[in-house]
């Protein structure tokens, strides 16, 4: 039942931040579900890969590399999930802040 829950509410912050940004468009709701799990899907098994294979970059950078991995990661769902799409690399940074922000603000209210 969490886990329900917690993708109702990840796909409910997608469809805000989309709303929030111009460049970004999603179809419906339950578009913004699938783009809520292929990113915990991601999150869950190609992150742990990618963040050891960057930790020397995100140690100069000082952590601010991992939000071009997340961006990165954005750009990749909206290739593979249809009715989601993304303007650009910028677009997916921002989106990306705006995900992290709304999603934050949803859990504290789900609880």
């Amino acid at each position: 039942m969490k886990l329900i829950v917690r993708l109702l509410v990840n796909g409910l912050a997608v469809a805000i931040a989309a709303y929030l940004l111009p460049n970004v468009m999603i179809d419906s709701f339950f578009t913004a579900i699938i783009v809520a799990v292929v990113l915990a899907a991601i999150n869950t098994f190609l992150k742990p890969v990618v963040s050891i294979l960057a930790l020397p970059i995100n140690i100069l950078t000082l952590g601010l590399f991992s939000i071009i991995i997340n961006a990165g990661f954005i750009l990749l769902v909206s290739r593979f999930v249809n009715g989601f799409q993304v303007g650009g690399f910028i677009t997916a940074i921002i989106f990306s802040l705006v995900l992290s922000i709304v999603s934050s603000i949803l859990r504290v209210l789900a609880k």
